[in-house]
């Protein structure tokens, strides 16, 4: 095959995305193709080293440097493992031409997932009840005040992959499913059993479980502000797996220690999160540590997915999860 392919991965990325048989599909496509490790790497070093292999294709993933201004001649497609490729590519790099494509929908359902053990963490009271029954020896005494998933209200702000996921997985809890999001419309509607919410107030007003899946971009940067908050109902759950940047955060610690409002929460505005940091140790909050997606073993969904789109390009077919320059605008 005439068509050259340089992977720039670190060892870690190397084993944990390709586990063999995914390994051997790569070799099958490229007998021939080069690894570089991209550790230490200086951007002069990449560049030289990427100007040397003069690749067609570049195979990149999380710890591969931004690419240089100027171009191998003959590179034409990089294909990124994981997602935000802004730390990758500039906008210049796609008006050029440069066909840029990114993990897409491959592991939304990974996403979708810890979205729905926080929901369910946050319905069933799970941090305090918990801390209390590892700390304070405690047992429910008479009724307990957890709640279930099945037929409520659930807000999803964005309707991006992992909101289309999260829907269909809760579907077995017959959920009154409302979304706010400027790409919903009525075929959306339709498809997904899915209500348009009228505004951002009125999701948020109307919700018992409200997952916030909104990019991060400049016009959603601290939209969720404290009157969002504060016009979800009390008892009800907000879970945000997508961007910390797109809450208020010092709004969410002054609701969150009042205690009604229950919050699940991936990602934060900034990471890691302090170890003083006053959303710690509050028993209404459930906390994991930016792990929604993919898990280690579900790297290979999204080389799997990668190894598609490469195959396609060898071929003259179309690419999925294109970055196009508009796509490049609206994503976190």
């Amino acid at each position: 095959m005439s068509t050259s392919l340089l992977a720039v991965l670190t060892p870690y990325e190397a084993e944990h995305f390709f586990p063999e048989p995914l390994l051997a599909d790569l070799r099958a496509l490229f007998p021939d193709f080069r690894q570089l490790d991209p550790t230490d790497l200086s951007p002069a070093a990449f560049a030289e080293k990427l100007a040397a292999a003069d690749p067609a294709i570049l195979l990149t993933c999380w710890k591969t440097p931004l690419l240089p201004a100027v171009l191998p001649p003959r590179l034409r497609y990089v294909c990124y493992l994981s997602g935000s490729v802004k730390t990758l590519v500039t906008r210049a790099h796609l008006e050029r031409g440069l066909l840029v494509t990114n993990w897409g929908g491959a592991i939304s359902r990974v996403v979708a997932e810890c979205a729905l053990l926080h929901t369910l963490a946050c319905l069933r009271r799970s941090t305090r009840w918990t801390l209390a029954m590892h700390q304070q020896g405690a047992w429910k005494n008479g009724l307990t005040d957890a709640a279930s998933l099945f037929e409520r209200r659930v807000g999803i702000h964005g309707f991006g992959p992992v909101a289309r996921e999260f829907i269909r997985l809760i579907r077995p809890f017959n959920c009154h499913v409302s979304v706010f999001a400027p790409d919903v419309d009525s075929t959306h509607e339709r498809e997904f059993n899915l209500r348009r919410a009228p505004s951002l107030e009125a999701l948020f007003a109307h919700s018992d479980v409200l997952i916030e899946l909104a990019p991060l971009i400049p016009a959603t940067a601290g939209i969720v502000t404290e009157k969002l908050l504060r016009l979800l109902p009390p008892g009800a759950a907000f879970v945000n797996v997508g961007r910390g940047g797109v809450i208020d955060e010092a709004a969410l610690i002054r609701v969150a220690r009042e205690g009604q409002l229950l919050c699940g929460l991936d990602v934060f505005a900034h990471e890691p999160l302090g170890s003083d940091h006053p959303l710690r140790g509050l028993p209404n909050v459930f906390l994991t540590p930016h792990f929604a997606g993919p898990t280690s073993d579900r790297y290979p969904d999204a080389t799997a997915h990668a190894l598609r789109n490469i195959r396609a390009f060898t071929q003259g077919l179309p690419l999925e999860a294109l970055v196009t320059p508009e796509v490049y605008d609206r994503s976190s």
